[in-house]
């Protein structure tokens, strides 16, 4: 049982230690996703960003998912379900229509006119608060090959069994703390599973934001690395920020956590 998406998160950023050397990016999938991502991306010192999909729900039953669309025109659709709820052409049209006006409000919020980190060669961490029929991250997988990642690893605190067999023949890895048998639902492992917000998600993205900013520009003392400096163009700055996680960049251990404004005792590495 955990305490909470910030508990389940910092489980879960320390079964993904071994992945610190390959310099990931961390996708929280929107909206629950994102607490326990911004946990798992402060344990690897990795930048966060979101991965915007929506699950399409059972017309009456939109707990159910009857697949998933994502960023770019992905889209996944369980046709097995569809056929045993009964589900028509125009059904399935009109869902897809409804929830892809909302992938493209909820990405505009997010993204607040930001591009998405470039994907392209990197290994990628898609979390989200828990899995149950694996549709939505079916998606989020899809889109993170679509946009070039190198390698796709699935990580959340809880799932069943058969998704996460169902995930592992098309990610790369998948890493799950939890696997209840029997399993009824995401909610089960979790002491407090209260909704996260929109606000809640666009505050913690405008901090990571703007740590990548800093940790960007911050100049060093070594020869060896490239100093970075403000005389960047805008279209240079952000292809600049797109490949952050590159072993070029230099780091900026002594940084303040990139994901909240908790203080932090010096030399602390975590916050407070």
């Amino acid at each position: 049982m955990f305490q909470d998406r910030i508990q389940a998160g910092r489980l879960l950023g320390e079964r993904l230690r071994r992945f610190e050397d390959l310099k990931p990016l961390v996708l929280g999938l929107p909206r629950g996703g994102v607490p326990v991502a911004t946990e798992v991306a402060r344990a690897l010192d990795a930048p966060l960003d979101v991965i915007v999909v929506r699950k399409l729900g059972v017309p009456g039953h939109p707990e159910y998912a009857m697949g998933a669309i994502g960023e770019g025109d992905v889209r996944f659709v369980d046709w097995q379900v569809v056929t045993s709820a009964g589900v028509t052409a125009a059904q399935l049209t009109e869902v897809i229509r409804w929830e892809r006006e909302e992938l493209a409000r909820r990405a505009k919020k997010f993204r607040a006119g930001y591009p998405r980190l470039d994907l392209f060669g990197h290994t990628v961490i898609i979390v989200d608060d828990g899995i149950a029929t694996g549709s939505t991250v079916t998606a989020a997988i899809r889109v993170a090959r679509d946009l070039g990642a190198g390698r796709v690893i699935v990580a959340t605190p809880v799932a069943p069994e058969d998704a996460v067999q169902r995930l592992r023949e098309i990610a790369d890895e998948v890493v799950v703390l939890e696997t209840p048998r029997p399993f009824y639902a995401v909610g089960q492992v979790y002491g407090d599973f209260s909704q996260t917000g929109d606000g809640e998600v666009t505050s913690i993205l405008q901090r990571a934001r703007a740590w990548r900013r800093s940790h960007l520009l911050r100049p060093t003392t070594s020869s060896a690395n490239v100093t970075m400096t403000t005389r960047f163009t805008p279209m240079a700055m952000r292809s600049a920020i797109s490949i952050l996680g590159s072993p070029t960049v230099p780091r900026a251990p002594a940084l303040a956590s990139p994901w909240d404004d908790r203080p932090r005792l010096a030399g602390c590495r975590h916050p407070i």
